[in-house]
């Protein structure tokens, strides 16, 4: 019997590869002849890095940059030396969760920190860049990120325009750097989630906005800017990518990407898959099992588990899963690909009983053993 394990985190509890350990050690004790085999899984979201990091063995390389409001703050992002590939999250130089409430204001937050970070990775001879770009604090079309790299965004008299979302209405003249050298032979795959386009009704600002401090007063006037932006950018590369799903993600940093670095916008899950090379395991696997905190109707929409359902049913695996906890609509995850799944709870218990990480590890491996007797 050939297994193979590819769980998200429990967030609060445990790492994808700390629950996928206690599965395996779940199945050995009740088949020790099986062979298993534990695989990172993250979509591309929060933890992503963390997951390559500790799953892949990647590098840690931590750096000072800019962060959403000009402070300098500490991130860091995964290197995989072999593939000399770059693994981060935008989030971590320019995320929302970077900010008090009171302190989002996109007319000024930037995604430069973003930037640096890239810089960074091309220092170490990344040529391949997987980048997540959830959520972020900033409106500003990815100028900030581009300024970073050596693009200029220049007014009607030369001037560099501001930080953040303010001065987008302003921008007459965008220059690449002087030597793009740097950039060639780069690749840069985007994990995106969402088809918002960069303007309109449906666009970064009206969509992504309020929530991000803009006041209802302003989205009219900021996505104008925005679609200034977009105009400018289109004569300066010939080619109008506004449209584009994804280009609005990010506060436009989906199109900053696909506009002047050539990257390809692409579910989350998809690339982290690849990035890991599942499907080589699932191919000859009985049983593939995967999971996460908590199943319901929203994994079921097309979250991290589902992508390694439909993998091991392309493959005529058994696709189990294992979640902290479970709700009643839950079973539509069943019709995506997941045979069955269980909640690892094994009694009453407080939720910090629950999420406490040695609790959580013991009850992932008491269930599973239990259910593998069963197999």
């Amino acid at each position: 019997m050939k297994v193979t394990i590819a769980i998200d985190s429990l967030k609060g509890s445990l790492s994808s590869i700390e629950a996928g350990n206690a599965i395996k050690e779940g199945i050995l004790r009740s088949k020790p002849e099986a062979s298993v085999v534990v695989k990172p899984l993250a979509d591309g979201g929060e933890g992503t890095v963390d997951a390559i990091i500790e799953g892949l063995g990647a590098t840690k390389v931590e750096l000072e940059v800019t962060g959403p409001l000009g402070a300098p703050l500490t991130a860091y992002y995964g290197f995989l030396e072999e593939s000399q590939t770059a693994i981060l999250e935008m989030a971590s130089a320019a995320g929302i969760t970077l900010l008090k409430k009171e302190e989002l204001n996109p007319f000024q937050t930037t995604t430069y920190g973003v930037g640096e970070i890239i810089l960074d990775g091309l220092k170490r001879g990344a040529k391949k860049f997987i980048i997540g770009i959830g959520g972020s604090a900033t409106n500003d079309g990815g100028t900030g990120m581009l300024r970073a790299l050596g693009f200029q965004f220049l007014d009607s008299d030369n001037n560099p325009i501001s930080d953040g979302a303010k001065d987008l209405g302003r921008i007459e003249k965008i220059l690449p750097p002087s030597d793009t050298s740097f950039l060639h032979n780069v690749e840069f795959k985007i994990a995106c989630d969402v088809n918002n386009p960069l303007c309109g009704k449906n666009g970064a600002t009206y969509v992504f906005g309020p929530q991000k401090g803009l006041e209802e007063a302003d989205l009219n006037s900021v996505d104008q800017d925005m679609n200034h932006y977009a105009q400018i950018a289109a004569k300066t590369i010939g080619q109008d990518y506004a449209r584009d799903a994804g280009s609005g993600a990010a506060g436009g940093l989906g199109f900053a990407f696909r506009s002047f670095l050539y990257g390809n916008l692409t579910p989350g899950i998809d690339l982290i898959l690849n990035l890991v090379d599942l499907e080589k395991e699932i191919i000859d696997s009985d049983i593939v099992v995967t999971g996460e905190g908590r199943l319901d109707f929203q994994t079921s929409m097309g979250k991290a588990p589902i992508g390694v359902a439909k993998l091991g049913k392309q493959h005529g695996a058994t696709v189990l899963a294992f979640a902290g906890s479970v709700t009643a609509d839950a079973k539509e995850c069943n019709k995506k690909g997941i045979d069955a799944f269980f909640p690892i709870l094994r009694g009453v218990s407080t939720l910090e009983e629950a999420m406490d990480s040695e609790n959580a590890r013991n009850n992932m491996a008491d269930t599973v053993e239990q259910v593998f007797r069963l197999l």
